[in-house]
């Protein structure tokens, strides 16, 4: 059993720091003053949609790990109160 807590242990790890990689990746929805200064570039096409595929595809992966974050948690947790 004490394998297992070390495996359980070592993906909330892992998982954590995906999560803080994830969402410091994600842009910022905010676009007051920046979205000024950038300028013509949101003019074209490209420019109004080119993070949007990117942004959509993190978002997809940020709530499938917070998901298998919060099970695994879940799981230690219900595992580690039968023993004591």
């Amino acid at each position: 059993m004490l394998v297992l807590q070390y495996v359980l242990g070592g993906a909330l790890i892992l998982m954590a720091l995906a999560l803080v990689v994830l969402v410091l990746l994600q842009s910022s929805k905010d676009k007051r003053l920046s979205g000024t200064i950038s300028g013509g570039s949101s003019d074209t096409y490209y420019g109004q949609n080119k993070g949007r595929d990117r942004d959509k595809i993190l978002s997809r992966i940020t709530l499938v790990v917070a998901i298998l974050f919060v099970a695994v948690l879940v799981t230690a947790y219900v595992l580690i109160a039968r023993q004591g």
